[in-house]
This record gives structure tokens, sequence and C-alpha cells, in this order.
């Protein structure tokens, strides 16, 4: 009786592929989301290679890393779109191309004076912003509107905190923020994140945890920035009643 040989050498390089080529079927022929998120997924660290490379390169022109590296998951997004795997081209090859182009154009569409803002004073004003536009439907109470901004601001915070403290889980806590009962409860945002729905999940998961801003969140997820501003804040929702509903 004969034995199926496991798989080794050329067989393995293969599987990589072989997944690809599937992901790539389910994206172009049956219009599947999740096949294009994935495909975002497993390529967003060569964006942030490239954008790396390209910051180090090139005058920054008053923009941060973090700028470099938004223009680049743009890109990304645009040769996932435009990519034709019938060609043969390899992709990585294509969106090298495309994500470079991108990071050069944003560089060229930058203003003197949007150069002035920092990433991270962008990253918080676009916050509130969504906060505020998915609050628009809310009762005209501007004491509970302040609330729930001031409460989403906090918890936007947290996931910060929580998406760093995964990658240093090994190191200890820093200091006494990150120590008992705070490092407990940042674990537990951590697994709530788990019960989100999904497009609640992947938004939050990438804004937070990936820093891909919501404008790139929204062209991935091919939905209205309004829309996007929404989930948002219902995953915030959901994950401030984890902790404690308030009363």
């Amino acid at each position: 009786m004969n034995e199926r040989p496991s798989l080794t050498g050329l067989a393995l390089l293969v599987r990589p592929a072989q997944v690809d080529a599937a992901l790539w079927r389910r994206c172009r022929q049956e219009g599947d989301s999740t096949a294009r998120e994935t495909l975002f997924e497993r390529h967003r660290l060569l964006a942030r290679r490239i954008a790396g490379s390209e910051y180090f390169r090139r005058p920054p022109y008053g923009l941060e890393r973090a700028d470099f590296e938004q223009l680049a998951f743009a890109g990304l997004i645009e040769a996932i779109d435009r990519y034709d795997p019938v060609r043969g081209v390899p992709f990585e090859a294509f969106a090298r191309y495309r994500i470079a182009g991108a990071i050069s154009s944003g560089i060229g569409q930058s203003s003197e004076g949007a150069a002035q803002y920092t990433f991270k004073r962008r990253t918080e004003l676009e916050r509130l912003r969504a906060l505020k536009e998915a609050g628009e439907s809310l009762p005209d109470d501007p004491l509970a509107e302040l609330t729930d901004l001031v409460t989403g601001l906090a918890l936007g915070f947290m996931l910060e905190e929580a998406a760093r403290l995964g990658e240093s889980q090994n190191q200890g806590p820093a200091d006494a923020w990150q120590s008992g009962a705070w490092r407990d409860l940042l674990l537990s945002l951590r697994s709530a994140l788990d019960s989100l729905p999904l497009p609640e999940r992947t938004i939050i998961r990438q804004h937070y945890f990936e820093g891909v801003a919501f404008l790139e969140i929204a062209a991935l997820l091919e939905l209205s920035r309004g829309r996007v501003s929404q989930l948002h804040r219902a995953a915030l929702e959901r994950l401030r009643n984890f902790l404690g509903p308030s009363g």
C-alpha cells in the first residue's frame, strides 16, 4: 500500500501561491469583500516597508512617517483594486509601483499649511469628527453629546494603550498606569474586541491597532466615511457597555 508523501521542498513553497490565487479568485470573480480585506492584511507590511524606505529617502516636507504610511495604505488599496492576476505579473512588483506612486502624489498634494499638523493631531481631529458625525442623529442634548464625545475619546486612548500592551506583554509594566487593575482592564478590552460584529471589529483593529486612517478604512471596506463613522461609534458603545453600562 502506497503512503501519501508529505509535502516538502517546492510543494511547500507553492502553498502560499495557491492561497493567494484563491483569494484573488474570490475577490475578482465573486466580489468577496472579506477576501479583499485579507489581501490588504497580507500585504500591509509591504506598504509599511515602502513607506519607511520613502520616508528616509525623501525630504519629509513636514510630514511624519505615519503620514507616509497612510499614503502607502491608500496605494495598496488602489493596487488591490487594479491588479489583474491573469496577466501573471507578481502582485508585490505591481503594488510597489502603485504604493510608491501614491506616496509621491500625496507629498505633491500636501500643502504647506497641512504639513504643519502632526499625524497625531490629525488623528485626534479625525476621531472627534467621526464621533460628532455619527452622533448627529442623537437628541439635542449638549451635555449628553459632550459626555459621549469624551467617553469615545477616552475609549480610543484605552484602545491605543491596549494595542501597545499587546506589543510588550513580556516586557512588564512600563509604569503605574500599566500595572494592576489598569493592565487587567486593557487585557479585558482586547478580549472584548472578538465579540464585536465583523465590520466594527475590522474598523477598531485597523484604526487603533494598525494605525490605518478612517478614510483608507472606508476605501478598504467600500463604505462611505459617514457609514464608517457610524460603525466606529457603535463599536465604542458596545465596548463601553462591556466595561460597565452607565446607569
